[in-house]
């Protein structure tokens, strides 16, 4: 059994206002950068036993204070990397949400594979599987952290709650947020989901 931290990165300027997905270049704004010591500083007491991170440089600049306050490496986990939105990729929100498509995202996600890019089935299989693998690596006592996205992340506490992968819209992660999984021979629980910093610019 492991014990997992599931954090989504800090605020950017994308954030609300543009779909970042997998474009280079998104660093943490100021407010971002305040979250990720303030994550470090909260975590700083627990046993981490190790830090993993999205590729993407938002998701590693959240990691990398944690990792060292605890002296540890930050590995790179390419199952925790964003979706890939394809066309839609770096498109405004407010644009978006006029789309057809954009309907269907909300109803039936599972139906839904982006122009050019992943589906949300794809993506849920992929960082279900690269949790489960990471588990084995640990033990009971060991807490590990992961550093990825909100619908990353949304998938992957919908598939270990049971919950539909229509119905995985229904949960809320906010940046800098932290949501607490415990994995032990195939079966999951889960603590707190969705616990900010109390930033009013935690909340999308």
């Amino acid at each position: 059994m492991a014990k997992f931290l599931l954090i989504r990165h800090g605020q950017n300027d994308l954030v609300a206002k543009k779909l970042a997905g997998r474009l280079p270049g998104v660093h943490l704004n100021e407010v971002g950068k305040t979250q990720a010591q303030r994550l470090a500083a909260l975590l700083a007491g627990l046993p981490i036993k190790a830090v993993y991170s999205s590729p993407l440089e938002r998701a590693q600049e959240t990691a990398l204070p944690i990792a060292q306050v605890h002296d540890l490496g930050l590995s790179i986990m390419p199952e925790l990397i964003e979706m890939d939105y394809g066309r839609w990729q770096g498109k405004r929100l407010k644009a978006l949400q006029r789309r057809k498509l954009w309907q269907t995202i909300q109803a039936q996600p599972s139906q839904v594979c982006f122009p050019d890019g992943e589906r949300f089935i794809d993506a849920q299989a992929r960082v279900v599987t690269g949790i489960t693998a990471l588990c084995e690596q640990y033990t009971e006592k060991d807490w590990v952290v992961c550093v990825s996205h909100s619908d990353v992340i949304k998938l992957l506490i919908a598939h270990f709650l049971g919950l539909p992968l229509d119905n995985f819209q229904r949960l809320q992660i906010g940046p800098a947020s932290i949501s607490v999984l415990y994995l032990h021979g195939g079966k999951a629980s889960l603590g707190p989901i969705n616990r900010t910093l109390d930033f009013p610019e935690s909340h999308p």
